[in-house]
């Protein structure tokens, strides 16, 4: 009695399995890596880079009226650069990088810039040397707690970077676990083709053959993605974590959009990975099935 059949069912019954975990395994890989591109290029970047750019707005804003005389302490460039500061507050605000406590940060500090500010301008008019160095002193003091304040929040925002960046030791055993069961998988199909080819002696079967590619070309095309925004993550990284002046501000921020120009098409990938899972599984039904069903209602002599 011929055993095609159940050797046909037995062999599509493992790809289809094979297939469809692969295609989890991978669907989770490719998302814990990619779900976090976005948020690191469009969140986090502009929030530290936002606070980079009030706490040196704060600075300059100081140096402004460090040591002046009375018509010097209320300048238009303290002002302005003080109107930055509390655009660059309400940037990293909007951007929400650590949660709750950012935003409870942010509204104190604000508080703490506008106090600042007025005693400021409460020693530009005072023409009392003593008072006005005194005014001053306090003012100091309250910038500084200002800058201690940002300084810790910074650190929190890069925190939350540094946890997107990372590529931990589950999603490094995700990435293992998919090119074991790739490898398994095309083998399994290379070895299917083989059955195919010898017990109904055909050279090529399409339907196992576009499988077998779209397996292999799909996980290497998805890695490739994933090498790619690594690297991009880690450089922009390595961009954040550099404290810089004002000037060099803008220039990080560009180097980082640059970095992570793509990652939006890196993560809208991921959804493609179960269409493709799906369409692997079909093919391989189509190839096997037909085969299959001309031995189900055979009779056995």
């Amino acid at each position: 009695m011929s055993t095609t059949g159940r050797d046909l069912a037995r062999r599509l019954s493992l790809l289809l399995a094979l297939g469809a975990v692969t295609t989890l395994v991978l669907f989770g890989a490719y998302r814990g890596v990619h779900d976090d591109t976005v948020p690191l290029a469009t969140s986090s970047a502009p929030g530290i880079l936002a606070v980079d750019t009030a706490r040196n707005a704060l600075l300059r804003a100081h140096d402004a009226v460090d040591g002046g005389g009375p018509a010097g302490d209320t300048t238009g460039e303290f002002h302005t650069r003080i109107s930055v500061a509390h655009q660059s507050i309400a940037v990293a605000a909007s951007e929400n990088v650590t949660g709750l406590a950012d935003r409870h940060t942010l509204q104190t500090v604000t508080g703490l810039i506008t106090v600042y500010a007025a005693w400021v301008e409460r020693a530009g008019k005072e023409p009392d040397a003593s008072l006005r160095g005194a005014y001053l002193h306090y003012a100091e003091q309250g910038r500084n707690d200002i800058v201690d304040r940002l300084d810790e929040l910074r650190n929190a925002q890069l925190d939350v970077a540094e946890e997107q960046a990372s590529f931990p030791w589950p999603l490094r055993l995700g990435w293992g676990a998919v090119l074991v069961l790739c490898l398994a998988l095309c083998a399994a199909l290379v070895e299917a083709q083989w059955f195919s080819r010898r017990r109904f002696r055909r050279a090529v079967h399409p339907p196992l053959l576009a499988a077998t590619v779209l397996c292999a070309a799909g996980v290497a095309v998805l890695g490739w993605f994933t090498a790619r925004a690594h690297t991009a993550m880690g450089d922009s990284l390595a961009e954040l974590r550099e404290a810089r002046a004002a000037d060099e501000i803008p220039e990080a921020g560009a180097d980082v959009e640059r970095y992570m120009a793509d990652a939006g098409l890196w993560a809208s990938l991921s959804g493609w990975v179960l269409v493709g899972g799906v369409l692997l599984m079909t093919l391989t039904l189509v190839g096997l099935w037909p085969r299959i069903s001309e031995y189900r209602f055979r009779v056995p002599r």
